[in-house]
């Protein structure tokens, strides 16, 4: 007799989709939503009441284009942004695409310190910046990178209302004005004598949907942040096939609370919007709960973000129920784990009940699976989904780097044509991430079901999440350093009601430095470090626990750490 062949059942999983990927450009993406959908609102911001059509947004963007192909922006120039949710930030984004630039995403959080590294590491030769806001001189940091870094263009954004922009009482040269380079754009559109529009339409036939269109930093476990390279083929697909996933047509009204320099906002966000039509809202310039519930209201939206946090501060509101939230049907939640009891209120209290997880990283562009309208609650809130259209996804043995079988928990890959190209001038920290199958370590552990369903369960690294916000300790530690107080510094995760996790460092202090505390650290830090990445706790210590091999025994000092947090 002969025996029936064995067949493992792997976790391995790939999206199986009829939808094609596109073939497009940023611009293009812009211009076939504009040809579809001309008058129809595609960006909305509640703020200052400016609103654009497809048409506006299309011919707005154009104008900026030139203006920026006059200023000497070049296919494959950098171009950085540093503002928070203002409607300029996504004009700036097409405008810098359609022209072949590459779009450089700058946290708002940012000081001087990380600011200055940034431009550095990857030459931006523009940097179109908010004027200020409650915490600092964003013109003024500007001005100090540029005195540093030879062919620096600074541009504030003095179009934005208030204390971000025109309200700042900032003195801002002629030259460097947002809106006389916008103002320029238009009058250089309508000089048909030098022939504009025809010169952009050759650039933008340049442009190749294979082509770099974005840089996003995120911080890795030797230091400074990396700069993720992401092309137009990354984004725009990703953001597509989220789009159909949630069912998003030119009836779709989306409010987006959350940040634009991240993929959430701009991808997960601007981009699964555009490409199906529909229309984005900007509640405010940075998360308010009121605000962002006013804007569903008022816009009578379909679609709502946020991370956890944000729908527990909506739901919270002593006036929530005086908002009328029926028009909602869909969103996403992202970010961290949604606990149930929160979910369910999404739900039944707010109306969408097709809302979705997803789950991804900076790196995969940034979405890898994704729960669909259909799914249980259970899913929704124990699992991150199933695998993207056009992905795989595998769970191997984080030691052999075998394929693991269904139900054993190893690190979660991706493949697929969401990797990104590659981190910007660092090739060997690109060869440790990617392997030669083209696979993305994500550093995360996970566990794939039976269904092709997947639960996130830990990482490997040390990252810590605060809020939403991705941590690396080891860049923290390099910065404290610098401190003369400090001999030695090791900051580590501990767990924390609000936002998951904070920061605690132990410290062990330098000779004629009795004591450290975290008011410390956070003078030290001011202006230089974002406010998320300052520790909140301080523990100092004669020394560390050490392993056999001289290394330092985090996990111990998480523990502990756990423990006296817990005391407090």
């Amino acid at each position: 007799m002969t025996a029936q062949p064995t067949i493992r059942n792997l976790s391995y999983s790939s999206g199986i989709s009829d939808v094609p990927l596109l073939g497009l450009t940023l611009g293009d993406s812009l211009a076939a939503a504009t040809a579809a959908h001309p008058g129809r609102d595609a960006l909305v911001d509640v703020p200052s009441g400016r609103r654009w059509t497809y048409a506006e947004l299309d011919e707005e963007t154009r104008a900026l284009a030139v203006a920026l192909m006059d200023r000497g922006v070049q296919n494959g120039d950098r171009v950085g942004i540093w503002a928070q949710n203002v409607p300029e930030w996504t004009l700036v984004m097409y405008a810098v695409a359609r022209i072949g630039g590459i779009l450089v995403n700058i946290n708002p959080a940012y000081r001087v310190h990380e600011l200055e590294y940034v431009l550095e590491q990857n030459g931006t030769s523009v940097l179109i910046t908010q004027v200020a806001d409650a915490r600092a001189d964003f013109l003024g940091m500007s001005n100090e990178a540029a005195g540093k870094i030879t062919g620096l263009d600074v541009i504030a954004l003095d179009t934005v209302e208030g204390p971000l922009g025109s309200g700042a009482g900032a003195r801002i040269r002629p030259e460097q004005s947002f809106e006389r380079l916008w103002e320029h754009g238009r009058t250089l559109l309508m000089d048909d004598g030098a022939q504009w529009a025809t010169r952009l339409r050759r650039v933008e036939d340049e442009v190749s949907a294979d082509d770099p269109v974005n840089l996003q930093y995120t911080s890795g476990t030797t230091g400074f942040p990396k700069g993720v390279t992401l092309s137009h083929h990354n984004i725009l697909n990703n953001g597509f096939s989220i789009g159909g996933l949630l069912g998003y047509t030119e009836a779709d009204v989306v409010v987006l609370p959350v940040p634009f320099f991240h993929c959430f906002g701009m991808v997960i966000g601007t981009l699964a919007i555009v490409s199906h039509g529909a229309c984005a809202v900007i509640p405010a310039a940075s998360f308010d709960a009121s605000a962002t519930l006013r804007a569903v209201q008022q816009e009578r939206a379909t679609s709502l973000y946020g991370v956890p946090t944000m729908f527990i501060a909506e739901l919270a509101l002593a006036d929530f129920d005086d908002y009328d939230l029926t028009s909602l049907r869909t969103g996403v939640m992202a970010g961290s784990t949604c606990p149930v009891e929160v979910m369910r209120q999404v739900i039944d209290r707010m109306h969408m009940s097709e809302v979705a997880i997803c789950y991804g990283m900076t790196e995969t562009s940034p979405v890898s699976t994704m729960t669909r309208v259909d799914d249980s609650l259970k899913r929704r809130t124990e699992t991150v989904g199933r695998v993207m259209p056009h992905v795989e996804v595998k769970v191997v043995d984080p030691v052999t780097g075998r394929t693991a079988p269904r139900g054993v928990k190893g690190e979660i890959l991706t493949r697929g044509y969401s990797v990104m190209l590659g981190y910007w001038g660092e090739p060997d920290k690109t060869a440790d991430a990617i392997d030669a199958g083209r696979w993305m370590r994500t550093g995360d552990l996970g566990i794939m079901d039976e269904d092709g369903y997947l639960d996130v369960t830990g990482r490997i690294k040390d990252m810590v999440i605060r809020g939403g916000e991705n941590i690396y300790p080891r860049e923290i530690e390099e910065f404290f350093y610098r401190h003369p107080g400090i001999r030695d510094i090791q900051v580590v995760g501990v767990p924390d009601e609000k936002y998951g996790e904070e920061l605690m460092a132990w410290v062990v202090t330098a000779d004629g430095y009795d004591a450290l505390t975290a008011d410390d650290l956070r003078a030290f830090a001011q202006g230089h470090l974002a406010h998320y990445k300052i520790p909140r706790y301080v523990e100092v210590r004669d020394g560390f626990p050490m392993t056999v091999s001289g290394k330092v025994r985090k996990v111990e000092l998480r523990e502990e750490a756990a423990r006296l947090v817990g005391g407090v």
